[in-house]
């Protein structure tokens, strides 16, 4: 018969042989089938304890063997929420318990409209967006006044997107909705050629729509107000507005074709497209078509203020041009709804005089009488809202203060409405279960749709609900077919199913699998860490999580050396002992493919990694099937985990102490605590053997038990491979001198003269055993 040691290395120098062997052994094979094909359509937990052959199949596995019989116990520790540290299964000090109930999910996956990360990610982008509107309007600009300089015709400046869409924005034309062929004909028109496209085109309409007005206008006049009239009197009114309108978009054509000096027949000389007048307006009018008052439309503004005031002679005539009202107002810290023009004209045509009870301001000042005060003082304007003679309606010094306090102030309302608009967003997001919800809810459309650089005026519904329910994997899907990144982030940034429903998160590891992953790095760093190395390994545990759920690919997540050093920790594995390029290759392999790469490991670990993860055979995250109750990674590590339980069960058959040498190779490392050998009854046998003790060492008082262990064994040793190969060493030679009769070659080595003969397997044993200490 073979000595311990010698039977243990046949096992161990060649793992994955062993395993392989093991795992194609006919009833073994057939029992993983039987699981593999069977775990999947179980549901719930009942169903998973009634169905023996898995229930059985999987607590083996877990080294729970002994407890396939109580059933409530177990179904209590499957039902354990395992991130609440009061559940059952984390009550329990034995370890086995939270590892067999983290192979499993019997709670349904959460599906929420966004994480946690991408709803911080969609403020940020918000965020970012609203505080770099200035800077990418100034980018805007810059590249415009480089490139129209560099103009030479009209199709040219058309075909370039930044350049027409920068025009657009700069003379109100929608680039969804607008006709090349209308847009070009403006731009080549003579306006002084009767006969040019735009006074064809427009010119006629112009005049057709005065004429419409006038004699609806003649007809209204004739009419008497009352209920008879009132359909007449409401069409009348609406053909004026509609004609309006028709003469507001002439003249918007008009101002376009007056901004550009292209020939009629579409050419020009460079640097002669639009003279430096012209170019300035159109700088002005795009920065001043952000929403968003931005520093440079803020300048601008003081500038047209600066410009105007001098000429101003009235209140009526300062409160009736609507940009120098905004600039009084929000100076002042008067821009509110309550306040109106007729507002600004009572504030400036009241008393001054404080002391003067019955005036304007101190009868309706209330809260904001000092407000109303400053603002009075800011001009000079007489009660009946003219100037007195020389005197102008400001003196430079009031203009400073007036200007100095608007660049204080004109951004605080968009400020303002920023953070309400992050507030209702956050309030209202998680109310969101459809496409449907969300685009029907203004505050949480509005909001997602500019944080993506998405103008919600200008965009279909019915284009958001197609992209929200687009597949990211299928590359024909609706979203890329668009050819615009940003609808594309946009489509990441939530989660929605194919109709239109929440659905959980598409994560590279589901929420689940990154809890499992933290626990185990944590344990890891912490087996023999101090409070400070606890500390440090929850804050990258925390790291983890959160970056994580940002990444979209294998090439992404090995990018990332401090995700991958995280991974490798968390499942025992030296990140100096694999590269990048090894990584790929794992997680390049096919998990059920025998001969490919992860499967030609000896160390589970690597198949566990690659289970746990989301990537499909391109590299890239998709979507896994939350259905079942067990992920890919529950599923592979249950049957390895059985493949070993059983080599080692079969080992034991033939001779008990491989099955202790092999059982202590595998959980050595796992051991941080003299109760946790004590706690293990073939644990416990080893450290009995390995320091030759009696059994009846055991009947101690276990405090003193423990005492014991920590004398005689270095627990961090056990962390070290090298040293618990010795150790492994050790325990077979004694196990088989402990074991052995008496006319044992190696027993005869120890006690006799020598003359029997000695294998030369012992000979090695006890070569190892003098070597290992």
């Amino acid at each position: 018969m073979l000595s311990t040691y010698t039977s243990y290395n046949l096992i161990a120098n060649d793992m994955l042989k062993s395993l392989n062997r093991t795992a194609t052994e006919t009833v073994n094979a057939r029992d993983a089938d039987y699981y593999k094909e069977n775990i999947g359509k179980v549901t719930s937990v009942d169903a998973f304890l009634d169905d023996y052959r898995l229930y059985s199949y999987a607590v083996k596995a877990f080294g729970l063997e002994e407890m396939t019989y109580a059933k409530a116990f177990m179904k209590k520790v499957l039902d354990s929420d395992l991130t609440d540290s009061a559940s059952f299964a984390n009550s329990l000090t034995d370890e086995r318990y939270r590892n067999f109930a983290a192979a499993f999910s019997f709670a349904d996956s959460t599906a929420s409209a966004q994480t946690e990360v991408q709803l911080d990610e969609t403020i940020g982008l918000y965020t970012a967006t609203a505080n770099n509107a200035g800077d990418a309007i100034k980018e805007e600009t810059r590249y415009y006044n480089i490139v129209i300089d560099s103009t030479t015709n009209v199709d040219q400046f058309l075909n370039n997107d930044r350049l027409r869409n920068y025009m657009f924005t700069s003379y109100g034309i929608d680039p969804d909705t607008y006709s090349r062929a209308t847009v070009r004909g403006v731009l080549t028109s003579d306006l002084n050629d009767p006969a040019s496209f735009f006074n064809t085109q427009f010119e006629t309409k112009k005049t057709a729509a005065v004429a419409a007005i006038q004699t609806a206008a003649d007809e209204l006049s004739t009419l008497p107000n009352n209920a008879t009239n009132a359909a007449r009197i409401a069409q009348l009114k609406a053909e004026i507005t509609r004609q309006n309108a028709v003469i507001t978009g002439v003249e918007k054509y008009r101002t376009l074709a007056e901004a550009y000096n292209f020939n009629t027949d579409g050419t020009a000389t460079a640097g002669t497209v639009q003279d430096v007048g012209q170019k300035a307006t159109t700088n002005e009018r795009y920065t001043l078509s952000n929403p968003r008052v931005t520093s440079a439309a803020a300048l601008l503004n003081r500038a047209y203020f600066e410009e105007k005031i001098g000429s101003v002679t009235s209140v009526s005539e300062l409160v009736s041009d609507p940009r120098m009202l905004s600039y009084v107002k929000t100076a002042f810290g008067l821009d509110k709804l309550s306040v109106v023009s007729s507002t600004i004209t009572n504030i400036l045509t009241s008393s001054a005089d404080p002391s003067d009870t019955s005036s304007y301001i101190n009868v309706f000042g209330a809260e904001d009488k000092a407000a109303y005060f400053a603002l009075r003082n800011a001009f000079n304007f007489q009660e009946d809202g003219t100037l007195a003679a020389g005197d102008t309606a400001q003196t430079a010094a009031q203009t400073a203060v007036t200007g100095g306090a608007y660049m204080n102030t004109y951004n605080d309302k968009d400020d303002e409405a920023d953070a309400t608009a992050i507030k209702r967003f956050k309030s209202q997001i998680s109310a969101v279960k459809t496409v449907a919800d969300f685009v029907g809810e203004a505050s949480v459309y509005d909001f997602a749709l500019k944080a993506f650089g998405l103008d919600p005026t200008k965009v279909s519904a019915l284009t958001i609900k197609n992209v929200l329910k687009s597949d990211l994997n299928d590359p024909k899907s609706y979203v890329y077919q668009l050819k615009d990144e940003r609808y594309v982030e946009l489509a990441k940034a939530f989660n929605f199913d194919a109709k239109g429903n929440i659905s959980a998160p598409k994560l590279a590891q589901s929420e689940a699998e990154i809890i499992v992953t933290s626990r185990a790095y944590v344990v890891e760093k912490s087996r023999f860490g101090t409070d400070d190395d606890k500390t440090k390994a929850q804050d990258e545990a925390k790291y983890y999580s959160v970056q994580m759920q940002k990444i979209e690919s294998v090439d992404e997540l090995l990018a990332d050396k401090r995700l991958v050093n995280f991974v490798l920790e968390a499942n025992d594995i030296d990140p100096e002992s694999v590269d990048n390029a090894f990584l790929k290759k794992i997680f390049a392999s096919d998990l059920d493919d025998p001969k490919s790469f992860v499967n030609q490991q000896s160390d589970r670990a690597y198949r566990k990694i690659v289970a746990s993860f989301n990537f499909n055979a391109e590299g890239k995250v998709q979507q896994p099937d939350d259905t079942q109750i067990q992920s890919r990674r529950g599923i592979y590590e249950t049957i390895d985990n059985y493949v070993r339980q059983q080599m080692e069960e079969e080992a034991g058959n033939d001779n008990a102490g491989v099955r202790l040498a092999l059982y202590f190779e595998r959980k050595a490392g796992t051991i941080s605590s003299a109760y946790d050998v004590l706690a293990d009854d073939a644990l416990f046998q080893v450290f009995k053997t390995l320091f030759q003790l009696p059994d009846e060492v055991g009947s101690a008082d276990i405090d003193a038990q423990a005492d014991m262990v920590k004398r005689y064994l270095k627990l961090e040793d056990l962390q070290d491979p090298e040293k618990v190969a010795k150790m492994i060493t050790k325990f077979s030679v004694l196990y088989d001198l402990d074991n052995q009769a008496t006319d044992d070659p190696a027993l005869s080595v120890l006690t006799s003269s020598g003359s029997a003969s000695i294998s030369a397997d012992t000979m090695m044993s006890l070569a190892q055993l003098r070597t290992g200490g």
